[in-house]
């Protein structure tokens, strides 16, 4: 029996004895309760301070790599972390090119050895050969990516003629280019669509067609150029099926 008003537990001990226990435990194993308190939270506040300062960190070099690279881009005119699929339309007597779509490079080629084949071939294309040199056994790999990217953008007319409503279909020949463009002789990465007759059968080899800017008289050069590669070389290119 305790004395009256004592406070007991289970164990039938003073609550002051249980208290001088848990005391001798910590000094037992060399531990004081109220350094282990501050040694627990210097280490949350030095946690948090390391994380802080990594993502701080690595903001501002994945900003200053940015900047650089623009910078390293603007100064060499060269944009090849971009892909423009272009549409060159001969309607009239004129060319005219439309944009189709235009995707990061990593969009489009889904793999990093892919994209590193695109740049070593378009840093190889040159002013009078602007169709990119691609190696034979790379050649369907590289232009079926792009295929499969424009393919979604047509998708609708395969769909109406499996449901046997009236379509026109249209067959086009891509390729890879990196044409130097303009003055400053920009280069770019671009997917070129033609009809696949027209260019089997280049109307302007040795003429020009009116222009809606007077820089398309580069592009008549690239499809020059394809045109005698189509016949000499067709696995540099890819022909698909468009309905409209």
């Amino acid at each position: 029996m305790g004395m009256p008003g004592e406070t007991r537990f289970a164990t039938g001990l003073p609550v002051g004895h249980l208290h001088g226990k848990r005391g001798a435990h910590m000094i037992l194993f060399g531990l004081n309760g109220d350094e282990v308190a501050t040694d627990y939270t210097k280490r949350i506040i030095t946690t948090i301070l390391v994380a802080a300062t990594t993502s701080a960190a690595t903001f501002l070099f994945t900003w200053w790599w940015a900047r650089r690279r623009a910078h390293q881009q603007w100064h060499s005119k060269e944009f090849l972390d971009r892909i423009i699929v272009s549409l060159n339309i001969f309607n009239d007597g004129y060319l005219k090119i439309r944009t189709v779509l235009e995707r990061s490079i990593d969009e489009i080629f889904l793999n990093k050895v892919a994209i590193d084949k695109v740049w070593t071939a378009a840093r190889a294309t040159t002013l009078a050969n602007p169709v990119m040199p691609i190696p034979k056994d790379d050649r369907w790999f590289l232009l079926n990516f792009v295929l499969n990217a424009v393919a979604e953008h047509f998708v609708n007319g395969h769909i109406r003629q499996d449901a046997g409503q009236p379509v026109t279909t249209v067959r086009y020949a891509l390729f890879l280019t990196c044409e130097l463009v303009g003055d400053e002789r920009i280069r770019k990465v671009r997917a070129m669509l033609i009809r696949a007759d027209l260019l089997a059968d280049f109307p302007y080899k040795d003429s020009m067609p009116k222009l809606e800017n007077p820089w398309h008289s580069d592009r008549i050069v690239t499809l020059r150029q394809a045109a005698e590669l189509f016949q000499k070389e067709p696995d540099n290119f890819l022909v698909l099926e468009v309905c409209v």
